[in-house]
């Protein structure tokens, strides 16, 4: 009786050893590390899609090697459950969305007071009174509370306004008083003098 396990051995040996049975081996042995590579590869350039950091593409294809060509893909459900959630990319999408709804929410004007919301060109809260702008006084524009200058006309609201005095004006001068005219000679205050070219009258002659 020949020995089953010795029969077992040389069908084992003669299917091995057919031409056809060794090409389709070397085929699945090089189409296995071709994978290997390739899964290599993939998570190289998926884990550099995933992280600023330089040296974890190098660790998780270190991984996936590790495996060896017939255990890779265990490497790979690895890499798969330790690897970042989110792409670079999509973080970046997210944080874009983020920043565009906050400024949406910016935009919609609020009184701080009561909450409510208010127009840009509102200076006083019409529901709790809180002053919400002031006008510049050298332009006539609405202008923050918290501002330091106003931004259209460059006034400086810090700086204090120096009133310019008006100069003042010189006091007339006094009339002059005129001179008094001087008084003729041998005149008397109230008489009116005589005059010198007066024919004086004429005497009776005494011997007639």
């Amino acid at each position: 009786m020949n020995d089953p396990m010795g029969a077992l051995g040389g069908a084992m040996s003669a299917f091995f050893s057919n031409a056809v049975v060794q090409l389709i081996l070397y085929a699945t042995f090089f189409y296995m590390i071709l994978l290997w590579i390739a899964a290599a590869y993939w998570a190289f350039r998926d884990m550099r899609d995933r992280t600023e950091n330089p040296v974890l593409p190098f660790l998780a294809t270190g991984l996936i090697i590790m495996f060896l060509p017939f255990f890779f893909p265990f490497g790979v459900v690895v890499y798969r459950v330790v690897r970042p959630p989110e792409r670079l990319g999509e973080v970046y999408e997210r944080n874009l969305a983020e920043e565009a709804l906050l400024a949406e929410v910016e935009a919609i004007k609020t009184c701080r007071s009561c909450d409510r919301r208010v127009d840009s060109e509102w200076i006083i809260c019409p529901w709790c009174r809180q002053r919400l702008k002031r006008v510049c006084p050298n332009c006539e524009r609405l202008v923050g509370l918290d501002w330091s200058l106003c931004a259209w006309c460059g006034k400086d609201f810090e700086r204090p306004v120096v009133e310019r005095v008006p100069e003042a004006t010189p006091a007339p001068l006094p009339a002059p008083v005129p001179a008094p005219v001087p008084e003729a000679a041998g005149s008397v205050r109230g008489v009116m003098p005589r005059p010198v070219n007066a024919i004086a009258p004429s005497k009776p002659f005494a011997g007639r």
